[in-house]
């Protein structure tokens, strides 16, 4: 059995799908740029083959007013538009009773998630956590899931990824962590994911 469970947050474990494209329009604006339709947005979030500035925002890198934009949207408007995942929550539960450690690497920002784990009441449960504001590269670069093996003490082996995408996906392989794929998110793969949380649960369990 697995030590570590490590999660991917938006489109995982949280239904972030609203905040992030009014977020990503949020700033947009403030760049002077036409807001972008929700489904382009949601489609290429986890893009691996795109530059995530150039395509959003038009730049050649991220800013630090662009994630002080972002982040201020998030402030303002998470508590009613953040929502767990169905059944999130008691999964997070039962892992922990189990003695599993449990961890998030997320290509969000770390006051972002913090603010979004928190509201949901669900940041207790986690034992370290990696963001893209606290590496050199986020995924599918794997240096987040490395930062959080360091800090916990665990190895690849006794490690299980649990994402939504591809960059999720490149990001586990590149590590060489066992990868669980779900659908419930911004994924659109039908074939090896897992549809409901239960079923989740038990391929955990027996990993």
């Amino acid at each position: 059995m697995k030590k570590l469970i490590i999660f991917d947050m938006d489109g995982t474990l949280i239904d972030s799908s609203l905040t992030i494209v009014n977020a990503i329009n949020s700033v947009r604006t403030n760049l002077g740029l036409n807001p972008m339709d929700e489904i382009d947005i949601l489609d290429n979030i986890n893009n691996p083959h795109i530059t995530p500035a150039r395509y959003f925002y038009e730049v050649d890198s991220f800013a630090p007013e662009h994630e002080e934009w972002f982040s201020d949207y998030y402030a303002k408007n998470h508590e009613r538009e953040l929502r767990l995942y169905h059944h999130i929550k008691e999964l997070l539960v039962e892992l922990k009773e189990r003695g599993f450690k449990l961890a998030v690497a997320t290509n969000a920002y770390r006051v972002s998630t913090t603010q979004s784990l928190g509201h949901l009441e669900v940041l207790e449960y986690f034992d370290a956590i990696a963001c893209h504001d606290e590496v050199k590269e986020g995924k599918p670069h794997p240096e987040m899931l490395y930062k959080i093996l360091d800090q916990l003490n665990i190895s690849t082996k006794d490690t299980l990824f649990v994402g939504d995408g591809e960059r999720d996906r490149l990001a586990s392989e590149s590590a060489q962590i066992d990868y669980l794929m779900v659908n419930w998110g911004f994924s659109d793969y039908t074939e090896d994911v897992f549809h409901t949380v239960e079923d989740l649960k038990k391929a955990i369990l027996e990993a």
